[in-house]
């Protein structure tokens, strides 16, 4: 789809074609509609994250809480399955799963939201590290690093998507 296509959309093809763009947040792509037109992917890209910088505190933490734990073998959506695979974390070694499962539950439990990290172009290494890293910040510092990740993710899927 073009950015003129979307342009051009009412408000329920907009959703359908980006409610999935902010995980399992189709809130998200239904309150930028009202920004039309978007100029390019970066004016979309913004109007979406004025959005979440707009919302509410307890809809940010439960987009947030959306996203899947990196590496986890539960249920997860077909962009998160195709981006954690392009980081090598559909393959990790038993004992690479196991640090990640440990270092995941940790960060939930420290955060009350999963650890999130926009994967593409990372690998299973950048992904651990930061983890540990990450693992030592204050709650606040890392509820803003976890929205700039989730507007990195949601920037590479709509380059990913739209032509």
């Amino acid at each position: 789809m073009t950015i003129d296509e979307l342009n051009a959309c009412d408000r329920t093809r907009f959703v359908e074609a980006l409610g999935w763009i902010f995980e399992d947040s189709p809130w998200v792509a239904e309150r930028a509609w009202a920004h039309r037109p978007f100029s390019g992917v970066e004016a979309l890209h913004a109007a979406m994250v004025t959005e979440v910088e707009d919302a509410a505190r307890h809809e940010q933490l439960q987009l947030l809480r959306a996203h899947p734990d990196l590496g986890t073998r539960a249920r997860v959506s077909e962009a998160s399955t195709g981006e954690q695979a392009g980081a090598g974390l559909d393959r990790l070694a038993p004992n690479e799963y196991e640090r990640l499962e440990r270092l995941n539950a940790a960060y939930r439990e420290k955060f009350g939201f999963p650890f999130l990290f926009a994967v593409k172009g990372s690998t299973t290494l950048h992904v651990l590290d930061a983890l540990e890293r990450r693992l030592a910040r204050a709650p606040h510092e890392e509820f803003v690093e976890a929205l700039r990740q989730v507007y990195r993710i949601a920037r590479f899927r709509l380059d990913d998507s739209l032509t």
